[in-house]
């Protein structure tokens, strides 16, 4: 069962020139809670991700974390607030082993006077980094091993095993099974339920309505910029979950609480 309200956005507005790209969104997630956020492209869900994660300011409404308004003036404001944001690109470094991606940007030093002239503790980061995938359900064959070497869905699961590793709060997830074989979204798909196991807030965007179904509690169907549905996803199947997309299946709006 899902807990409190951890992050909430009400009535938030956003416009490019003339362009309504959020026309007064509202959306709770909920810690230990999945939401899907689908939409037909130009919808509106990679301009409310972009609010969420702080690489943009909107333009009007309230953003709240734990109950308290906040306002992200970066990214780097909401990451460290406990939220962690993963894009289509997965951001990894190629050239890069599996444990200094994981702590990519968060590398630790020794201890002592070998830290102080910035000497990194690489075998602590690789048994944490082992350690942490392990908890999310990811077989790495060796934390110590070049990204580059892994195949693209352990790429995929490492990127999100980092991402829940990391997150204190929320984890926000554009389109992590694309381009995935059935096998490999799967595995995906285990991650983003070992999240929500560890209490985390999960908001899912992708367009493979059929793994949106299977992982999520709730959906929230995004229009032309506005929230049209957001309900449990026991209310839809196959069919109507189209259908409220593109507009055939008339909706009314139920806020989640």
């Amino acid at each position: 069962m899902a807990g409190e309200v951890i992050y909430e956005v009400k009535n938030v507005s956003k416009r490019y020139g003339s362009v309504v790209a959020l026309d007064g969104a509202s959306l709770k997630l909920h810690a230990g809670e999945v939401i899907g956020l689908v939409g037909d492209n130009g919808a509106g869900k990679s301009t409310l991700v972009k609010v969420l994660s702080g690489a943009h300011k909107p333009d009007g409404g309230q953003i709240f974390l734990d109950g308290a308004e906040r306002s992200w003036d970066s990214p780097r404001d909401a990451l460290e607030a406990g939220i962690e944001t993963l894009y289509q690109d997965s951001g990894l470094a190629p050239h890069l082993t599996v444990s200094q991606n994981v702590f990519l940007g968060r590398e630790r030093v020794k201890k002592g006077i070998l830290g102080w002239f910035g000497f990194l503790a690489k075998k602590d980061m690789e048994h944490e980094a082992h350690r942490n995938l392990e908890e999310v359900g990811i077989a790495v064959p060796a934390s110590n091993r070049s990204v580059s070497q892994l195949s693209g869905g352990q790429r995929q699961a490492v990127a999100i095993g980092r991402s829940v590793a990391w997150a204190r709060k929320v984890i926000i997830l554009d389109e992590p099974t694309n381009h995935l074989g059935a096998r490999q979204a799967g595995e995906v798909l285990q991650i983003i339920k070992a999240a929500k196991k560890k209490g985390l807030g999960v908001i899912f965007i992708s367009h493979t309505l059929p793994h949106v179904l299977e992982v999520t509690d709730r959906i929230v169907v995004l229009r032309l910029g506005r929230i049209v549905k957001d309900a449990p996803t026991s209310e839809f199947d196959g069919d109507t979950l189209v259908g409220t997309i593109t507009g055939t299946i008339q909706t009314i709006k139920v806020e989640g609480d």
